[in-house]
């Protein structure tokens, strides 16, 4: 009776996404500690495959005497499917959490290649709160001084420095600074104004000289 019904696959990127497909991405994320490296696409797959999901339930359910029962069992997948997303995003969400707090306490840049872009930033804001905590609270402490806590500044400036504008001489690939931001990918003649320990790795290593600015 489905054999006219389109298989619901979504191929992008070299990847299929089925339900098995999803629950097996939740199932290596509850099992493994480490967070696994999803296709940086994955949100877009998903949301396609949900919507091809949702506009065949909506075919099967003005199709009702032909297919009286399938309407229902897409409609519980769809269900099902987002419930799959919402403890994957959680879990995720935890694991980013610890890699946050565990590089703010030990000051140890971490790996992030295993972050979608999305979660990338997430991190990113977290370690500038625990670090910005730390500072204000157990900094202070322990060099016997009451917390120093100022809500209303910016966490980003605390420890902005004057940037240095710097031309390119060679193409450099995509890479992570000391701050855990990422920069580039840049090519031959490209101007950028970076922080100055980033701008001072490239112009050490020939790969960008400095533009003096008046």
């Amino acid at each position: 009776m489905l054999n006219n019904l389109p298989h619901i696959e979504q191929k992008m990127a070299g990847t299929i996404i089925t339900y098995e497909s999803i629950y097996e991405k939740l199932r290596k994320e509850k099992y493994e500690p480490e967070l696994q490296k999803l296709p940086e696409s994955f949100f877009k797959e998903v949301i396609d495959y949900l919507k091809e999901k949702q506009a065949i339930g909506e075919t099967q359910k003005s199709q009702q005497s032909m297919f009286p029962s399938e309407a229902a069992k897409t409609e519980k997948q769809i269900e099902n499917v987002k419930k799959i997303l919402k403890e994957l995003y959680e879990r995720r969400e935890s694991k980013i959490i610890q890699l946050a707090l565990y590089s703010s306490r030990t000051k140890t840049p971490i790996d992030t290649s295993s972050l979608l872009p999305e979660e990338l930033s997430m991190y990113k804001d977290l370690l500038n709160k625990f670090n910005f905590y730390r500072s204000g609270v157990l900094k202070n402490l322990l060099e016997l001084n009451l917390p120093v806590v100022d809500k209303h500044k910016d966490i980003k400036t605390q420890d902005q420095e004057k940037t240095k504008l710097v031309c390119f001489l060679n193409s450099v690939p995509k890479f992570m600074g000391e701050d855990l931001n990422i920069y580039g990918p840049f090519i031959e003649q490209d101007v950028a104004s970076l922080p100055p320990r980033v701008a001072s790795l490239l112009i050490k290593k020939k790969r960008a000289q400095e533009i003096k600015q008046s």
